[in-house]
């Protein structure tokens, strides 16, 4: 008869980082992730429901016609979206407003994509590591080809992307991340580093066995577009800095910084944990 070890082999990586993911709007283009709220926003006042910037946000990060889902389901919309319709929303409410909003939300996209101050800079250095550049996002393929053609005009161009309408679940389920490790040709979980502005974001790349960093200046956390947040006051930033920090750090990331511009120094500490054979 064999004998069972009563123990589990768990591979332990000690190489370094071979890919870094990132999230779009909010983590490499679009300070304070405001396309999507903007477009959320009209898509509702046009169908006579007022949405608060908070209601819009609140979903942000996942998939858009879950995104559409979610803000229905919330009572004060409910309520409004009941008055202007004389009934309560349905699936087909969902998939006819999904089908609004794609249009709606392209304009938006092309309006509001520039890359994240600081981010060019990350990326040369993180590729002169041999470090890959992946990306994914809640858009559809559609919204993807309009951000990532703004993306290009600004020099940025990502080596691998999954949308969320590739897999059969967005986030927080991991299968974007995976997908975008399997394009990326890398194996290991552990040398993968996911970077999101939203909760559902960092708990993707949590349950992708992956490292985390949440930003939390540049995307949903704050909300402020770059204009915004640079007529505020040393003093005004640092009582939004805490705030956003807070945030972020409940979602359960590894690290959490102000904007991809801080990321290869985050980077290089991760390399050093996985060289003592620190695991995320």
């Amino acid at each position: 008869m064999h004998q069972v070890h009563p123990f589990q082999y768990k591979r332990v990586y000690s190489g370094s980082v071979k890919a870094v993911i990132c999230d779009w709007a909010g983590t490499t283009v679009d300070f304070g992730s405001v396309a999507p709220i903007r477009a959320f926003q009209a898509l509702f006042e046009s169908h006579g429901v007022s949405a608060s910037e908070a209601e819009a946000r609140e979903p942000m990060g996942t998939e858009k016609s879950e995104h559409i889902r979610r803000m229905l389901a919330m009572p004060a919309i409910q309520k409004q979206w009941q008055a202007s319709k004389g009934r309560a929303s349905t699936e087909e409410d969902v998939q006819a407003l999904y089908h609004e909003f794609l249009p709606m939300q392209i304009e938006s996209i092309r309006a509001n994509s520039a890359l994240i101050p600081g981010w060019l800079v990350s990326a040369q250095t993180l590729r002169e590591q041999g470090i890959k550049l992946g990306g994914n996002t809640g858009y559809s393929t559609e919204m993807y080809q309009a951000l990532a053609e703004v993306a290009r005009e600004y020099g940025y161009v990502a080596d691998a992307n999954v949308c969320a309408t590739e897999v059969s679940k967005g986030r927080p389920y991991p299968y974007m991340s995976q997908a975008v490790m399997e394009k990326l040709e890398v194996a290991e979980a552990q040398a993968c580093v996911k970077v999101d502005d939203t909760e559902t974001g960092i708990e993707e790349g949590l349950n992708a066995g992956m490292w985390t960093v949440a930003v939390a200046i540049s995307g949903n956390a704050n909300g402020l577009t770059q204009p915004e947040w640079d007529s505020l006051n040393e003093g005004q930033q640092q009582v939004i800095r805490k705030k956003s920090y807070q945030r972020m750090a409940m979602s359960g990331a590894h690290y959490v910084i102000d904007s991809v511009a801080d990321l290869p120094e985050v980077v290089a500490d991760i390399n050093e944990k996985l060289a003592k054979g620190i695991q995320p």
